[in-house]
C-alpha cells in the first residue's frame, strides 16, 4: 500500500511538471528528490514508468523528471539495485537518442543519467550504450559525449573499453560532416588522451597494470591525421579550438616516430590559430602540450621550428593580461610555461631572440620580454648559469627607461636575478644602484602594499622596490655579502634620501647578521671598500635626517638604529653612551607622532646626545675630521631647509667643543662667506650656530662678526651688488638682517657674565650701523621686511640676556628708551586694516621685556606705548587672517599670528601695569581700554574685554596690601563689565564674569582680608562660567541675577548709587543682551523697595507692555515677568482687572504678564477662582442664523468665558501655580471638561476671527485662540499642573486630545480621559463624580454625552467599585438607555458592558437587568447603521462570563439566531463582535445542547473561511469562537486541533489546517458533506479574494477525505459548473485552487 500511495504522489507530481512557473518546477524537482531519498528504487521505477506512458510529452517537462532522476541516482548509487540500474540506463539511453536533432537540455539530461549510473554500473551502461555505437553508422551526438564524461568520471572503468571504443570511432571521423559531430568526436578524443594519461599515471592502482602507451598509439595516431588534415583547416572557429584542445593532450600518446614526423607541420598549423582566434588560451595550452611531448621524445624538429615559435609567442606576452578577463591571465601563464620548455632545450637561442627585444622602442614589447627573462631566470636556473654575464650585460639598456611599467618589470627581473646568484657577478652592483635607486623615487599617496614581491601589478614603483630591497636583505642569504657594506654608499648622497629609510633598515638587519656572525670590530673594512662614506659622513647624515624623524616613512627610527649599530665602527669610546642613549631616542620618536612631537625639544635631545658623543670621543682631531666633513656636507642639503638649519646646530655644538681657536675661527670665517643669505632657515640656522659657538667661544664670534664686515668679501659682495641697482638693496639687506640675528643668538646663549659689558659697547652699536644707511650723511631707515624682523628679535634676545643676567637691578639700560621709541614706530607702521606680518607681536614681545629694565619710563612715552599696541591690536578687522583681497590661502598661518599677537599684547600690559600695581593704576589702564570695551564692534568688545580679563587676574594675583585702603572706583568698574555678562558674543560674557570676580576679590584684599581668603558667593561667579558658553537666555538671566545678588551684598554702600546710575546707562547699551542684563540687576534692588511704587502701579503695567513690545528679547520678558508679580502681591485687583481688559487673542507680552500671577498659591487660588465663576456664569455660546439659506445655525462662542478659560491657561501654564491648581481641582476639572464638551464645533466672533486671522499673519499667535482647541489646551495645562502629568502623556499617546476636539470622535476621547483619571487619579474621583453627575439632565447634548462617555469609561475600572461609586454611576447609565441622543444610548451600554472587566464580581448581582438592557439594545429600533446593536453585542459578550445561566438560557437560541446574519456583514466590527459573541454562547450550550449544536453547524463554514478574512480583528474572533465551538463538536479530533492551531498567539498554516479539519470533519459527520459543500458553493460570490480561494479549497479538502460510501450525497453536476464557472476568476490565486480541487474530483467521481 504504501509503495503505490508513493507512485500515486509521484505521479501526481510529474503531472504537474507542465507547469510554466518555473519556481513551481523547480519545487516539483526538489519534492520528486525528496521522495526519491526515502524511496529511491520506487521513485525511479516511477519515473520510467511515466515517461514510458507519457511519450508525447514535451521535452521541457521531460527535463524535470530525468534531472530528479539523476540526483536520485547520484545520492543513492551505492545502494542502487543492478535490476532498477537497467531500467534506468535503458529509459535514460532511450530519452536521450529518441530524437536523431540534436536537443541539447533533454539529451544532456538524459546523457548525465547515463553518467550517474555509470559510476557504478560501467559494464551495464556500456553494455546498453554500445548497442548504438555500431560500427559504420554515425552515432549520436550524445553517444559520444556520453563516453567523452565517462571517461572523466570513472577513468579505471572506462580505460579498458577504449580501444575498441577508438578502434569504431575512427572510421566514423571520416563520416562526420556536420560541425557539431565534429566537436563532439574532438572533446571524446582529448577527454580519452587524458584518461589514458591518468590511468598510466596511476598504474600501482589499476585495474589492469599492463596497459602501456602504445596500446592506443596509432589509434590516436589514425585519429589525428583526420584532425589535423582536415578538420583545423575548418572555417568555424569553434570546431577549429576543439580540434587544437584535443591535438594538446593526444600528443603525449601518438607514437614518437609520428610525432617527430608531424612536427614540422604540426607546429606552423597551431602557430597560424593565433591569428584567427582573439582568445589564444586553448590554443597556447595545446601548444604548451606539444612542446613538453615533443621534449619527451628527444624531438630535432623542435630546432627548426624555434624562430616561428619564438615569434608567435612573443608578442602573446606583450598583450597585456587583463585581470577581469580570467582566460587572458591563463593564457600568459600558458605562453610562459612554453618559454620555460624552450629555455630548457635551446637556451642560446631564445637568449639571442629576446635580448634585442630589450632595446625595442615598444613599450609593451620591452615589459613582455622582461616578463619572460624573470620567467627563464627562475624556471631554467641550470641551463641559464652559464649565460648569466651575459644576461647583466643585457640589461644596461632596460636600467636607463624611464617607463614605469618598464621599470616594475626590471624590478621584478632583479628580484629573480638575486634568488640565483647574478648579483654575485660582475655588473650585479648596477642592478642593486638601480634598485635603490628607485626606492628613492618620490612616494605616493600610501596604498596598501604586497608583502609577495611577485605580486606587484598594479603598486607604484618606489613601493615595488622597497618590498624587494627589504627581501632580499632579509630572506635571500646569498646576498649578504652583495648588499654589506656596499649599501653604504647609498647612504650619503642627498639624491637618495628617499630611500633613505628601507636603506637603513635593510642596513641594519645586514649589520646584526655581521655581528652574529662575530664580525663586530672589522664590521666596515675601508681597507678593501674605498668608496665607502667615512664615519663622520656617516654620522653627520644620520643625525642630521634624524632631526625630522617622521618624514620619509619614519626615517628617523631607522636613521638612529643604523647609527647604534654602526657606534664602533664610527668611534671604538661611543659603545657604552650609545647602547644607552640611541634606544631612549628612538622610544621618543616612537612614544609620539608627527602632530605631538614637539621639533624644539627634540632638537635639544639630539643636540645633547651630540655633545655628550663630542664628549665621550674627547679627541680633538677626531672632532676636527667630524666638523670640516659636517661644513663639507651643508651645501648638499640646499633644498632641505629643515636639515640643513639642524646642521647649522649641529656645526655650532661641535666647534664650541672644539678646542682649536685657530680652525674655530676659519669655520666660521668659511660659513659666512657660503651662506644662503636669502633664505630665512638659512639665516636662522647660521645665526643660531654663531650663537651656539658663542657659549664656549664668545671672543672669537664676536671678532669674526667685525672682522667680516670690514672683510673684502663684505665690501665685494655689497660692492658687486650695488652696480645691479634692483638686487643690490635685497642682497644686502639679508646680509645685514642675518648679522643682526647673530648678534641677538650670541647675546642670549653667551654666559651672562661675559656678555653684559659688551652689550652696548659692541653689539648694539654693531646692529644699529647695519640697520641704519647714511645717504649723504642722513640716516635713512629701511623697509625691508626682513631686517626689520631681525633687529625686533634680536633686541628682544639682548632684553632677554639682560633680564636673565640676574644683576638686572644694578644694570642701567641707557638705550631702552630711545629702543622703546623704536618699536612704538615700528608698530605704527603696521597698516589697521590687516595683520600682514609678525612685525606688531615680535615688537611688543620685545617691549614686555624692555620696560621691566631700568630706568623707568616716561608717563607720554608709557601713554603712547599703550594707546598705540591696543590701537593696533583691537581695531584690526574681524578675521585678520583673511586679507581683505580675499586671499586666505594660509588662513591658519595668520590665525596662529594673530592669537601671539594678543598674547604679546597682554604680557606688555601686564609688565606695565606691574610697575604700578594701585587702584590709580587700575583706573589708568582702563582709561585707555574704557572705550574698546564699549565699541559697538563685536570684535573690539571681544579682543578688550579678553585683555582686561587678563590684567584684572593679574592684579589680583601680584596685589599685597598692607594697609586698608578704599577701592574708590569699584562701582564704575563693575559697571563697565557687568552687563557684559550677557553680551551677544559668548567670549565677551565669560571674560566679564572673570572681570567682575577679580574686581569683588580686589575689594576684599582692599578691605582687608587675607589673600587666600575664600568668599563663597564671589566664588559662585565661577560656576556660572560654564552656563555661559550657549546663549540660552534664561541662564544668561540666572547669571546676571546671581551677580546683581552678589554685587549687591559686597559693593559698599557708598558706591551703591555710583553703581546703579551706571545699570541705567547700561539700558542703552548697543548690544541688547547687556540692555537686558541692567533690567535684571534694576529689578533686584526693586525688590526690595516695592512698596514706595503704589500710585504708579497702572503706569508701569503699561511701561512693562509697551517696552516688551518695542524689545522682544526672553530677558526682558522674564525681568517684566518678575516686577508683576512684585507689584501683584500687592495690589492684586488693579492688576488682574488691567489684564483681564486686554485685547484677545493675548499677545505674547500679555500672556507673560498673566504667568506672572502665579508665583504664590494663596494668590494664585484667589484669581484662578474667579476665572473659574466668569467661565461658569455665561452661557458658552450663541446660537447664529446663517445667511445661506438651508445651511442651519452656527455657534459663536461667547468672549468672556473664552477670555476666561485662556487667562486661566496661561496662569496655570506657570509652573509654579501648581499649589494652588491641586487646591481647586475637583472644580477646575469638571468645569473645563464641560467647557471642551460645549466648544465642540464651535465657532469664533467674526470680529476675533478677523483679529486671529490679523495676529497671526503679523506674528504667530502664541495659541489658537478657537474655542475649542483652547478648552483642551487649558484641561491638559490643568492636568499637568495639578500633579497628573501621568494623565496627560497617557491621553497624549492615546491620541485622546485630538479625539476630543473631533465632533465624530469627542467621546472617543472623553473615553481616554475616564481611563487615564482612573488609572492615575482614583483619588480624585469622587468629588469629580458628584459635580458631573447633574450636568446628565443638562439642556445641551453635548454636555450629556460627555459626561455618559466618562461615567461608562469609568465603570471599565475597578476604581468605581473601591470608591463606593459603582450604583451610582450604573444607576445613571440604566437611566440613559431612552435617552433621545443615539450616542448616548450607545455609550450607556458600553458602560454597562464595561462592568464586566471593572467590577465583574458585582454582575452577577445585576444580572438581570443588565441582560435586558442588551437583548433591548439589540432590537433598538431607531438604529439604521446598527452601531446600538454593535454595542449591545460587544458588552453582552464581554459580560457573559460572570452572567447566571438561568438568565442567558432563555435568551440562547434568540440571541444566537439575531446575531448568525451579522457574520457576512461588510461592517469588520460588527463581524467581529457577532462572532465573538457567538463564541462566548457556546458556554451556556449544555442544556439545550441539539438545539445549539445545529447553530454551530450552520456557522461553521462561515467560521472556517472567515481564518482568511482580510482584517485581522476577525480572524482573531473566528479563532476565538472556534476554540469554543470545539468541545460541543463531539469529535475529540476537531476539538484538540481547534485548541493547538487556533491559540491567538500562533501563526496558521492554513492550507494544512484545512486539509487536518476536513478529515476530521468527513471520519465525524460523514453525512454531513452534501451540506458543507453548498454552504461554500455561497462563497464563490465573495467580495474577498482570500475567502473566494478558501471555498474550493475547503471543498477539494472535502473531498480528498470523505469515503466513497458517502459520495452518492454530491450533486456533482451542479459542483463542476460552479467550479468552472470560478476557473475563470481574475486572480490566479483563486484559480489555482479550483485547479487543485478539480484534480481531486476524481476521488468521488
Amino acid at each position: 500500500m504504501m509503495e503505490s500511495r508513493i507512485k500515486r504522489l509521484a505521479t501526481t507530481l510529474m503531472d504537474a511538471t507542465t507547469d510554466k512557473d518555473p519556481l513551481v518546477q523547480e519545487q516539483i524537482y526538489n519534492a520528486l528528490c525528496y521522495l526519491g531519498e526515502s524511496e529511491p528504487e520506487e521513485i525511479l521505477h516511477s519515473c520510467d514508468e511515466y515517461l514510458r506512458q507519457h511519450d508525447k510529452l514535451a521535452y521541457p517537462h521531460r527535463v524535470i523528471i530525468l534531472k530528479a532522476m539523476e540526483t536520485v541516482v547520484k545520492n543513492n548509487i551505492a545502494s542502487l539495485d543492478k535490476s532498477t540500474a537497467k531500467v534506468v540506463i535503458f529509459l535514460a539511453s532511450n530519452e536521450m537518442t529518441k530524437s536523431k536533432e540534436v536537443i541539447r537540455e533533454w539529451q544532456q539530461a538524459a546523457s548525465s543519467v547515463l553518467v550517474a549510473v555509470g559510476q557504478r554500473f560501467i559494464n551495464k551502461v556500456m553494455e546498453e550504450v554500445l548497442t548504438k555505437f555500431q560500427p559504420g553508422i554515425l552515432p549520436h551526438y550524445f553517444i559520444v559525449q556520453t563516453f567523452a564524461n565517462l571517461s572523466v568520471s570513472n577513468v579505471f572503468g572506462m580505460v579498458p573499453f577504449l580501444n575498441s571504443i577508438l578502434g569504431t570511432m575512427l572510421p566514423m571521423l571520416g563520416m562526420a560532416k556536420q560541425d557539431h559531430m565534429k566537436s563532439v568526436f574532438c572533446y571524446a578524443l582529448q577527454h580519452f588522451s587524458e584518461s589514458i594519461q591518468e590511468y598510466l599515471a596511476n598504474l600501482d592502482k589499476a585495474p589492469d597494470p599492463t596497459v602501456r602507451k602504445d596500446t592506443f598509439s596509432n589509434e590516436i595516431f589514425s585519429a589525428y591525421e583526420v584532425l589535423f588534415n582536415s578538420w583545423l583547416q575548418h572555417r568555424e572557429a569553434k570546431l577549429r579550438l576543439a580540434v587544437v584542445e584535443a591535438m594538446g593532450p593526444m600528443s603525449y600518446l601518438m607514437p614518437s616516430e609520428k610525432l617527430e614526423e608531424q612536427l614540422p607541420k604540426l607546429i606552423p598549423g597551431i602557430l597560424a590559430l593565433y591569428k584567427k582566434h582573439a582568445e589564444a588560451f586553448y590554443i597556447s595550452k595545446s601548444l604548451c602540450q606539444i612542446l613538453e611531448a615533443s621534449v619527451n621524445i628527444g624531438s630535432r624538429s623542435l630546432d627548426v621550428q624555434l624562430d616561428a615559435l619564438l615569434g608567435t609567442l612573443h608578442p602573446q606576452i606583450c598583450a597585456p593580461a587583463e585581470p577581469s578577463v580570467p582566460l587572458t591571465v591563463k593564457n600568459h601563464t600558458e605562453v610562459l610555461r612554453c618559454f620555460t620548455v624552450l629555455a630548457c632545450s635551446f637556451p642560446d637561442r631564445v637568449l639571442a631572440f629576446l635580448l634585442p627585444k630589450l632595446e625595442s622602442s615598444n613599450e609593451r614589447t620591452r615589459v613582455g620580454t622582461l616578463l619572460i627573462m624573470r620567467q627563464i631566470i627562475n624556471s631554467a636556473p641550470s641551463q641559464m648559469e652559464i649565460k648569466k654575464p651575459f644576461i647583466l650585460s643585457s640589461m644596461k639598456l632596460p636600467l636607463q627607461d624611464s617607463n614605469d611599467k618598464v621599470k616594475r618589470a626590471v624590478v621584478q627581473v632583479i628580484s629573480a636575478m638575486a634568488h640565483h646568484g647574478y648579483l654575485e657577478q660582475p655588473g650585479g652592483e648596477a642592478m642593486m644602484e638601480y634598485l635603490v635607486r628607485q626606492c628613492a623615487l618620490p612616494s605616493e599617496a600610501p596604498k596598501k602594499q604586497t608583502p609577495d614581491a611577485d605580486d606587484l601589478t598594479s603598486d607604484s614603483v618606489q613601493s615595488i622596490s622597497v618590498n624587494t630591497l627589504f627581501l632580499l636583505s632579509t630572506t635571500v642569504d646569498r646576498m649578504n655579502n652583495v648588499l654589506w657594506p656596499y649599501l653604504l654608499e647609498f647612504v650619503t648622497p642627498i639624491q637618495f634620501t628617499n630611500a633613505l629609510t628601507p636603506l637603513c633598515k635593510s642596513l641594519m638587519y645586514l649589520a646584526m647578521k655581521k655581528q652574529e656572525e662575530g664580525e663586530n670590530a672589522s664590521l666596515i673594512r675601508y681597507d678593501l671598500n674605498g668608496n665607502l662614506p667615512s664615519p663622520y659622513a656617516l654620522t653627520t647624515r644620520l643625525l642630521v635626517v634624524s632631526s625630522q624623524p617622521y618624514a620619509g616613512d619614519c626615517r628617523g627610527t631607522a636613521a638612529l638604529r643604523l647609527l647604534n649599530v654602526l657606534q664602533y665602527s664610527v668611534h671604538p669610546a661611543l659603545e657604552q653612551l650609545w647602547s644607552k642613549r640611541v634606544p631612549s631616542l628612538v622610544e621618543h620618536i616612537e612614544e609620539n607622532t608627527e602632530k605631538c612631537l614637539c621639533q624644539k625639544e627634540w632638537e635639544e635631545k639630539l643636540l645633547l646626545f651630540l655633545q655628550e658623543t663630542l664628549a665621550a670621543v674627547s679627541d680633538n682631531t677626531w672632532i676636527c675630521h667630524f666638523v670640516t666633513e659636517m661644513c663639507r656636507q651643508l651645501n648638499s642639503y640646499n633644498g632641505f631647509p629643515l636639515e640643513k638649519n639642524f646642521l647649522y646646530k649641529c656645526i655650532g655644538t661641535t666647534l664650541g667643543a672644539c678646542t682649536s681657536k685657530d680652525l674655530v675661527q676659519k669655520q666660521l670665517q668659511e660659513l659666512l662667506e657660503t651662506a644662503r643669505y636669502h633664505e630665512e632657515a638659512e639665516r636662522e640656522g647660521l645665526a643660531s650656530c654663531f650663537g651656539i659657538c658663542a657659549i664656549n667661544h664668545l671672543e672669537e664670534t664676536l671678532a669674526k662678526l667685525e672682522d667680516f664686515v670690514r672683510s673684502d668679501v663684505f665690501k665685494k659682495s655689497v660692492g658687486l651688488f650695488s652696480i645691479f641697482k634692483d638686487r643690490s638693496d635685497n642682497e644686502v639687506e639679508k646680509i645685514k638682517s642675518t648679522l643682526i640675528l647673530c648678534y641677538g643668538f650670541v647675546a642670549v646663549h653667551a654666559p651672562k657674565e661675559l656678555v653684559l659689558s659688551r652689550i652696548e659697547a659692541d653689539i648694539l652699536k654693531n646692529i644699529f650701523q647695519y640697520f641704519n644707511t647714511k645717504v649723504l650723511g642722513i640716516k635713512v631707515e629701511t623697509k625691508d621686511l626682513t631686517l626689520k624682523l631681525c633687529l625686533i628679535r634680536s633686541i628682544c634676545m639682548i632684553s632677554q640676556a639682560i633680564y636673565n643676567g640676574g644683576k638686572c637691578g644694578d644694570f642701567v639700560f641707557s638705550r631702552k628708551a630711545e629702543l622703546v621709541a623704536q618699536m612704538v614706530e615700528f608698530i605704527k607702521a603696521e597698516p589697521l586694516d590687516a595683520m600682514r606680518t609678525p612685525v606688531r607681536q615680535r615688537a611688543m614681545v620685545t617691549c614686555t621685556y624692555l620696560v621691566v629694565l631700568e630706568p623707568h619710563l616716561s608717563d607720554p612715552d608709557r601713554t603712547e606705548l599703550i594707546d598705540t599696541c591696543l590701537a593696533s591690536v583691537l581695531a584690526l578687522p574681524p578675521d585678520p587672517g583673511q586679507e581683505r583681497d580675499g586671499i586666505g590661502g594660509d588662513a591658519p598661518h595668520k590665525e596662529i599670528l594673530y592669537g601671539d599677537t594678543l598674547s604679546a599684547l597682554k604680557d606688555l600690559l601686564k609688565s606695565l601695569l606691574q610697575r604700578n600695581l594701585t587702584p590709580h593704576g587700575l583706573q589708568d589702564m582702563f582709561a585707555h581700554l574704557g572705550p574698546w570695551i564699549k565699541s559697538n564692534k563685536e570684535q573690539e568688545r571681544q579682543r578688550a574685554v579678553e585683555v582686561s580679563a587678563a590684567l584684572l587676574d593679574f592684579y589680583l594675583g601680584k596685589l599685597n596690601v598692607s594697609t586698608v585702603v578704599p577701592f574708590y572706583n569699584l562701582g564704575v568698574l563693575i559697571a563697565l563689565f557687568s552687563p557684559r555678562c550677557s553680551d551677544s558674543l559668548a567670549s565677551v560674557r565669560q571674560h566679564a564674569v572673570d572681570c567682575v570676580y577679580c574686581l569683588l576679590y580686589i575689594q576684599l584684599c582692599y578691605e582687608g582680608f587675607a589673600r587666600d581668603h575664600t568668599d563663597e558667593m564671589v566664588e559662585g561667579l565661577k560656576a556660572l562660567k560654564k552656563g555661559l558658553e550657549e546663549p540660552d537666555f534664561t541662564v544668561l538671566f540666572h547669571t546676571c541675577h546671581n551677580i546683581a545678588m552678589v554685587v549687591g551684598k559686597r559693593v559698599p554702600p557708598d558706591q551703591l548709587m555710583s553703581l546703579l546710575l551706571a545699570m541705567f546707562e547700561g539700558l542703552a547699551d548697543p548690544d541688547k543682551n547687556c540692555s537686558r542684563a541692567a533690567t535684571v540687576m534694576i529689578n533686584s534692588l526693586l525688590k526690595e523697595r516695592g512698596s514706595v511704587l503704589q500710585e504708579k502701579v497702572p503706569d508701569i503695567m503699561s511701561i512693562i507692555h509697551s517696552k516688551l513690545q518695542e524689545v522682544d528679547e526672553e530677558h526682558i520678558r522674564k525681568a517684566a515677568q518678575q516686577t508683576v508679580y512684585i507689584l501683584a502681591s500687592q495690589h492684586k485687583s488693579v492688576v488682574v482687572s488691567s489684564l483681564l481688559g486686554s485685547a484677545l487673542p493675548f499677545d505674547s507680552h500679555t500672556c507673560a504678564m498673566w504667568r506672572s500671577l502665579a508665583a504664590e498659591p494663596t494668590l494664585t487660588s484667589q484669581i484662578l477662582e474667579q476665572l473659574l465663576e466668569k467661565v461658569n456664569r455665561d452661557v458658552p455660546y450663541k446660537e447664529s442664523k446663517c445667511f445661506l439659506l438651508g445651511s442651519g445655525s452656527e455657534r459663536i462662542a461667547t468672549p468672556l468665558p473664552l477670555a476666561a478659560t485662556c487667562a486661566l491657561y496661561e496662569i496655570m501654564s506657570a509652573p509654579e501655580s501648581g499649589a494652588a491648581v491641586l487646591g481647586l481641582y475637583a472644580p477646575l476639572f469638571v468645569t473645563l471638561l464641560l467647557r471642551v464638551s460645549c466648544t465642540v464645533g464651535v465657532q469664533l466672533p467674526k470680529s476675533l476671527q478677523s483679529r486671529e486671522r490679523r495676529s497671526s499673519s503679523l506674528s504667530p499667535a502664541p495659541r489658537s485662540l478657537h474655542p475649542c482647541s483652547c478648552a483642551v489646551e487649558t484641561l491638559k495645562v490643568m492636568l499637568a499642573r495639578g500633579g497628573s502629568e501621568a494623565v496627560t502623556r497617557a491621553v497624549g499617546s492615546a491620541g485622546g486630545w485630538d479625539l476630543m476636539a473631533s465632533p465624530e470622535r469627542h467621546h472617543d476621547g472623553i473615553a481616554v480621559l475616564a481611563g487615564a483619571m482612573a488609572r492615575h487619579a482614583g483619588p480624585r474621583l469622587p468629588l469629580i463624580v458628584k459635580n458631573l453627575v447633574p450636568t446628565l439632565s443638562s439642556v445641551f447634548d453635548s454636555q450629556r454625552i460627555t459626561t455618559t462617555a466618562f461615567f461608562a469609561e469609568l465603570l471599565n475600572s475597578n476604581v468605581v467599585n473601591d470608591l463606593m461609586l459603582l450604583e451610582t454611576v450604573m444607576d445613571n447609565m440604566t437611566g440613559r438607555q431612552k435617552d433621545p441622543c443615539m450616542l448616548v444610548r450607545m455609550l450607556a451600554l458600553r458602560g454597562l458592558g464595561n462592568i464586566s472587566s471593572g467590577s465583574p464580581e458585582k454582575v452577577r448581582k445585576h444580572g438581570a437587568k443588565l441582560l435586558a438592557s442588551m437583548v433591548n439594545g439589540m432590537d433598538d429600533k431607531d438604529d439604521p447603521h446598527n452601531l446600538v446593536a454593535l454595542e449591545a453585542m460587544s458588552s453582552l459578550s464581554k459580560l457573559l462570563d460572570h452572567l447566571e445561566e438561568r438568565d442567558i438560557q432563555s435568551m440562547l437560541l434568540h440571541i444566537a439566531i439575531r446575531i448568525r446574519p451579522f457574520f457576512d456583514s461588510e461592517q469588520p466590527g460588527l463581524r467581529q463582535s457577532s462572532i465573538v459573541l457567538f463564541g462566548n454562547l457556546t458556554k451556556f450550550s449544555e442544556d439545550d445542547c441539539e438545539a445549539f449544536f445545529e447553530q454551530i453547524l450552520n456557522g461553521l463554514v462561515t467560521l472556517l473561511l472567515h481564518l482568511q478574512d482580510p482584517k485581522p480583528e476577525v480572524v482573531k474572533a473566528c479563532k476565538f469562537a472556534l476554540r469554543m465551538c470545539g468541545p460541543n463538536m463531539g469529535c475529540e479530533g476537531l476539538c484538540d486541533m481547534f485548541l493547538n492551531h487556533l491559540r491567538e498567539d500562533r501563526s496558521l498554516h492554513y492550507g494544512e489546517f484545512m486539509n487536518n479539519v476536513c478529515k476530521h470533519l468527513m471520519q465525524s459527520y460523514p453525512e454531513m458533506l452534501n451540506r458543507l459543500i453548498l454552504t461554500n458553493l455561497f462563497y464563490f460570490k465573495s467580495n474577498w479574494v482570500d475567502i473566494r480561494a478558501a471555498a474550493p479549497m475547503f471543498i477539494g479538502f472535502l473531498v480528498l477525505h470523505v469515503d466513497e460510501d458517502h459520495c452518492q450525497q454530491v450533486d456533482l453536476d451542479q459542483l463542476i459548473s460552479a467550479l468552472n464557472l470560478l476557473l475563470k476568476d481574475p486572480v490566479p490565486a483563486v484559480r489555482m485552487k479550483v485547479a487543485e480541487t478539480l484534480g481531486r474530483l476524481v476521488r468521488i467521481l
